[in-house]
């Protein structure tokens, strides 16, 4: 019996975000006298994706979201140990210039690349490619379309 109960409960619980769904958009369309009324044209599948957790990429963290966006390459070199080094500098360099800007040292065969920014839109990326050839230290800085995070507040 006691089971029973613990099965309904954690069903029932289960449910609420539905009924808080359907509450939330009828909420939305309700007529207000005097103040009109709001209409949703959306896709069925769209409401009933409120409510429910976020899809995160394969092995990211819980409060990072993947999308299609832009970075800033600043050192690509080929696949030795100095090469390593080279981009591993690069990006002590970057925390020193810049302590914010996140960066991303990678091996991607055959050759070491660092790169910089989780940049949304290319203006904003060309803003910190122009910062950062301003500073003189980096020199041959691109910018390049990738997987960026954006973070979930």
């Amino acid at each position: 019996m006691r089971t029973l109960l613990l099965l309904l409960f954690f069903a029932t619980l289960g449910s609420l975000p539905t009924l808080a769904q359907g509450t939330i958009l009828q909420s939305l369309e309700r007529s207000v006298p005097g103040q009109g009324q709001v209409v949703i044209h959306q896709d069925a599948r769209i409401g009933a994706l409120i409510g429910r957790e976020p899809i995160y990429a394969m092995g990211s963290e819980k409060n990072v979201l993947k999308k299609q966006g832009y970075r800033i390459q600043i050192y690509a070199g080929n696949n030795t140990s100095k090469a390593k080094q080279e981009a591993q500098e690069m990006e002590t360099q970057i925390k020193e210039y810049f302590p914010d800007l996140a960066v991303y040292t990678s091996f991607n065969s055959p050759r070491w690349l660092c790169r910089v920014g989780d940049f949304p839109s290319i203006e904003e990326a060309d803003v910190m490619r122009r910062q950062l050839k301003e500073t003189g230290v980096f020199k041959e800085v691109s910018i390049v379309i990738e997987q960026i995070n954006i973070p979930l507040f």
